[in-house]
């Protein structure tokens, strides 16, 4: 770690907060995901960061990693109520094999659903809609007293996904992303070297997996090409810069 990120670090939070987050990208590119993920959980973000998941494809690799480090590090999971019910299978399982024990379940607002999509096909008529109220709401509510949250995104991804950076800041919270080098070939030999079980859509054709309606099969080469299919759309919003900057501490 360079001297300016030792500095910050170890200081208080400082008011330049895209500064910070660079400083850290700075001094943690090229780091093994493990040690990324343990400096967040126990340097400036201590006890003030939580690993969003989707219980998706690749999602047991980061969880497993995390667990190995501190299994009662809080995990939120964002129950859309579109989910697959494999993945909430899935979920249950991973929970239980991997002895986690911090895992908090968000939906969205009854009353806001009950009003803003009454006939339960707001997905269809409106996507980004329908992902502001299913995803990215409840999980605004759900970082509320975290400074920081860990997610699953790499580079090879692509799209606005392909320079992504170790860690952000969106405007409200910095993002960690431990995985931004891994590779799909890295992901599967994880899997194997941990004998990780596999979600159970990845052998359907699933190679990245969201809410059902807006889900579909796809090579495994093409990553999140089944993701909103047809669409210009490539991500729900939960990733999108958050407007207002907030105090944070550390």
């Amino acid at each position: 770690m360079n001297a300016m990120a030792e500095k910050a670090v170890d200081a208080a939070a400082p008011e330049d907060a895209s500064a910070f987050a660079a400083d850290l990208a700075d001094a943690w590119e090229g780091r093994a995901a493990d040690y990324i993920i343990a400096a967040a959980l126990n340097g400036p973000f201590k006890q003030r960061i939580a690993l969003v998941s989707s219980f998706g494809a690749e999602s047991a690799v980061l969880l497993h990693m995390a667990a190995q480090i501190d299994r009662a590090a809080p995990v939120v999971f964002i129950d859309t109520d579109r989910h697959f019910a494999q993945t909430l299978q899935y979920r249950d399982d991973l929970v239980e094999a991997l002895d986690l024990t911090n895992v908090t379940v968000i939906a969205p607002d009854p009353q806001e659903a009950a009003r803003e999509d009454a006939k339960g096909d707001l997905w269809r008529v409106d996507p980004d809609a329908c992902c502001d109220l299913r995803k990215v709401r409840p999980l605004s509510a759900a970082l509320t007293g975290f400074d920081a949250w860990f997610t699953g995104r790499k580079r090879w991804h692509g799209g606005g996904r392909s320079k992504l950076a170790v860690v952000e800041h969106d405007g409200a919270h910095f993002k960690v992303n431990p995985l931004v080098r891994y590779r799909p070939e890295d992901i599967s030999e994880y899997f194997i070297q941990h004998g990780l079980p596999e979600h159970p859509l990845v052998a359907m054709g699933y190679p990245s997996i969201g809410c059902w309606p807006c889900t579909q099969p796809a090579v495994r080469e093409a990553g999140r090409a089944g993701r909103w299919a047809g669409q210009d759309k490539t991500e729900c919003g939960i990733h999108t810069p958050a407007a207002p900057a907030r105090q944070h501490a550390f």
